[in-house]
């Protein structure tokens, strides 16, 4: 048996994982494997300045791909670095292999500077954690890390590396790749008992979450609601492509607003979740947001998500596409001509109402504050949607900026649209960057206000080192909006201590030049257009400022 080094051998198991990029941030317990990587060159390695920065990079290029990403981060202050990050990625179940170096076993014993308690560092926010301490269970020990981590519902891990072993070397096995396949339907008993369900409802809504985007069943979920001729909403968190806009059956998102969202349903009977926690909020309120009396079936490989907060009278954990594509032909068969009528009068009812006529009602309002300035907020959404090329993908964490994104653009593919999803602000900027290093030739938009953007910005750095074609906008209002909109609403209080970034304002343009990228700003709404399609349309790395109105409503 060949001899190998622990630090080749890790390399390598990732590699025959499907590993083609390592995101990291070197330190003292990661030189083994960055000695190691000059024996890889078919590995790139992705350097981003703080270990947040690393984990948000990686999360973005496996929610890009679809893909299990690697990152591997410095001792215990780097692991603490990155568990915002990783929160994230637990909130998406992203497939991840997180790694950080460790002391090595017998140094460790002495708790050295740097040392902490890793494997308890990262329980708390990945499916599996382990630390290797012989050099022989390396491969087993990455192995099931990978299977572990692309197996729905799907995760971070987290492995402990420590020096001793990436330095020590034998002969050993090292195995090979597995993959679960989940791709599960629903049995004959229970797919007609969902057949029945949904034909007895005389007005069902549709609520679809990111398992569309993961099982790709976007043109399945957009048949399934025309078969019906029932309305379609993404989930109150939608952070991905969750549905075809331009289906004549989709509505838009709901809100993680309780009244509201209990409004928007009260006329249903019937809520058919695809793969989602359907109606999952932000700020608490003492209206529940789902409507007495409206009955639940849900289908997702997701379980916690299943009947996770409210009783479904049919949960099924199967594949949503797979699903639906005997489902369709199920409910047709059953349902018959009389199916067919009432799916025909459904889609016309909706016609006035649907994304698609919302929009052109919303692009006619918006166009009206096209000479305010200040620049108004919307009015630049609605310039980026219209100047980003077809092929484009946008990175969304605009927050107040970007309330109106998902009602102005649409998605059309699976990997077109990503947005913060956990609500922990900075993600975006380094996001972008993986999403552009996973999609190489799609121009990439990554829309960011200004304070979640200075949680991240030197992600712009590894943006210019790779030269990306990904164009930053950051929409500058001079501070935290949101939360001097949630003290004025909550509070009735104006009086905004620590929201505000404006004596010295900061230079983001000025930061990004520094950083290595292409820079300008724009206070003139028209320069606009210009500026955007231009920016656009050029390959390179580049950032654009835009001084948007800092009024609070």
């Amino acid at each position: 048996m060949n001899r190998i080094t622990g630090r080749s051998a890790f390399l390598a198991l990732l590699k025959d994982e499907g590993i083609t990029h390592l995101f990291g941030n070197p330190g003292t317990t990661e030189l083994p494997i960055m000695h190691a990587l000059k024996d890889h060159p078919d590995l790139t390695y992705v350097m981003a300045m703080q270990e947040s920065l690393v984990v948000a990079i990686a999360d973005g290029y496996s929610r890009a791909s679809g893909r299990l990403v690697a990152c591997n981060v410095h001792v215990a202050p780097g692991l603490g670095n990155a568990m915002g990050s990783l929160f994230n990625a637990k909130f998406t179940g992203t497939p991840m292999i997180l790694t950080a170096g460790q002391q090595e076993q017998g140094h460790g014993l002495m708790e050295p500077v740097l040392y902490g308690p890793l494997v308890q560092m990262a329980e708390p926010l990945v499916k599996w954690a382990v630390e290797v301490t012989r050099l022989e269970d390396l491969p087993r020990i990455v192995r099931r890390a990978a299977k572990i981590a692309t197996t729905p519902p799907t995760g971070p891990v987290f492995i402990s590396l420590p020096g001793d072993i990436l330095n020590a070397e034998a002969g050993i096995e090292l195995g090979r790749s597995t993959r679960v396949d989940t791709r599960v339907r629903p049995s004959d008993e229970a797919l007609q008992a969902l057949v029945q369900r949904i034909l007895k409802a005389q007005n069902p809504v549709i609520i679809t979450g990111d398992e569309i985007v993961k099982s790709d069943a976007l043109q399945e979920a957009a048949a399934f609601a025309a078969t019906l001729g029932a309305p379609a909403y993404q989930c109150s968190t939608p952070y991905s492509a969750q549905f075809l806009s331009e289906s004549p059956c989709f509505m838009g998102a709901l809100s993680r607003l309780q009244d509201q969202v209990r409004g928007v349903l009260a006329p249903y009977d019937l809520m058919i979740v695809l793969g989602a926690d359907p109606l999952r909020m932000s700020v608490y309120s003492e209206v529940d947001p789902l409507p007495e009396g409206l009955s639940i079936v849900q289908v997702g490989l997701v379980d916690w998500d299943l009947a996770k907060n409210y009783s479904a009278e049919i949960a099924l954990k199967a594949d949503v596409r797979e699903t639906l594509r005997v489902l369709i032909p199920a409910l047709k068969a059953a349902g018959g001509a009389a199916l067919e009528t009432r799916a025909r009068k459904g889609i016309d009812a909706l016609a006035s109402k649907n994304w698609t006529a919302r929009r052109k009602t919303l692009v006619e309002q918006i166009t009206k504050a096209k000479d305010k300035s200040p620049i108004d907020a919307d009015w630049l959404a609605l310039q980026v949607v219209e100047a980003m090329p077809e092929n484009a993908i946008l990175v969304d964490e605009g927050l107040t900026s970007s309330r109106q994104m998902t009602s102005l653009r649409p998605h059309r593919d699976r990997y077109g649209y990503h947005a913060l999803a956990s609500g922990g602000i900075g993600w975006g900027l380094p996001a972008a960057v993986g999403v552009s290093l996973a999609n190489p030739d799609r121009p990439v938009v990554c829309y960011s206000g200004d304070g979640s953007s200075m949680y991240s910005i030197q992600a712009l750095w590894t943006a210019a080192n790779h030269k990306l074609p990904l164009t930053f906008v950051i929409v500058n209002n001079g501070g935290y909006r949101i939360i001097k909109q949630r003290l004025l609403a909550f509070h009735g209080d104006d009086h905004y201590v620590g929201m505000d970034f404006i004596d010295p304002p900061v230079d983001f343009a000025g930061v990004a030049k520094s950083l290595g990228l292409e820079s300008m700003k724009i206070t003139d709404p028209g320069q606009l257009k210009s500026a955007l399609s231009s920016a656009f349309s050029r390959p390179g790395a580049k950032l654009i400022e835009v001084m948007v109105n800092n009024s609070v409503n």
